[in-house]
């Protein structure tokens, strides 16, 4: 037994250095830090109401006979479905799309849902798809979490429902956020409407006042092949 923990440990460590993985690693590493605006937001939504970050798709599809047998699978956040792969080799994925639009977040290719689809995949791809209606605000790569980007805020927005995303940003370091005391915070509400094909921006309620007076997006609708909106 220990001889094959061994084996184990020697062929995973050869695997740090794979010139064929380092990519794909940086490749995620970097799909994390541009999504750092919308992790963030929904941290405090988990901070504010207890909602998990990581979800069982029963959670948001108690009536879905199909999606609460679902163990594989799961919502990141209120808009994104995550389906890993696990099988060594694999050259597809079997995986379930609950009710509603839903877009490959790798493809912007729309795909009906309340039914299985089989997705090709590779070592570099894991399925992931954003629910239609979905506003996801992405930000230039960093290299560390509290490095400063001179880019705007891209708001990815998902056609063919009507939805909404509060986003959350304030200092990163002090614990004002338990009082809403640092003037620094931002609560920014996106509301899209589909029938009307239109993005409204709006100040939260619980911001008085955006700091700096005002605060640069650009907007990229999912389909689209014009270039991005810019707006403030």
């Amino acid at each position: 037994m220990r001889g094959r923990l061994n084996r184990d440990r020697r062929r995973g460590d050869s695997e740090l250095h794979n010139a064929a993985i380092e990519p794909i690693c940086k490749k995620y590493l970097e799909l994390r830090y541009s999504l750092l605006p919308y992790n963030y937001s929904i941290v405090r939504e988990a901070y504010d109401t207890g909602m998990p970050l990581m979800r069982a798709l029963w959670l948001n599809y108690p009536d879905d006979p199909e999606a609460v047998k679902i163990g594989d699978e799961y919502l990141w956040g209120p808009s994104i479905l995550v389906a890993p792969v696990v099988a060594k080799g694999a050259t597809s994925r079997h995986l379930y799309l609950p009710a509603g639009d839903w877009y490959d977040w790798w493809t912007g290719e729309k795909i009906a849902g309340s039914g299985w689809i089989d997705r090709p995949v590779d070592l570099a791809t894991m399925p992931i798809y954003v629910r239609a209606g979905s506003v996801i605000p992405v930000d230039p790569v960093r290299q560390y979490t509290s490095e400063n980007v001179s880019g705007p805020t891209t708001l990815r927005v998902f056609p063919g429902a009507d939805g909404t995303f509060t986003l959350y940003d304030d200092d990163g370091h002090s614990q004002a956020y338990l009082t809403n005391s640092d003037p620094q915070t931002q609560w920014i509400k996106f509301t899209y409407t589909d029938a009307a094909k239109t993005l409204t921006i709006d100040a939260d309620p619980r911001m008085k006042q955006l700091p700096g007076g005002r605060r640069k997006f650009e907007v990229q609708f999912a389909g689209s092949t014009g270039a991005a909106k810019e707006v403030e």
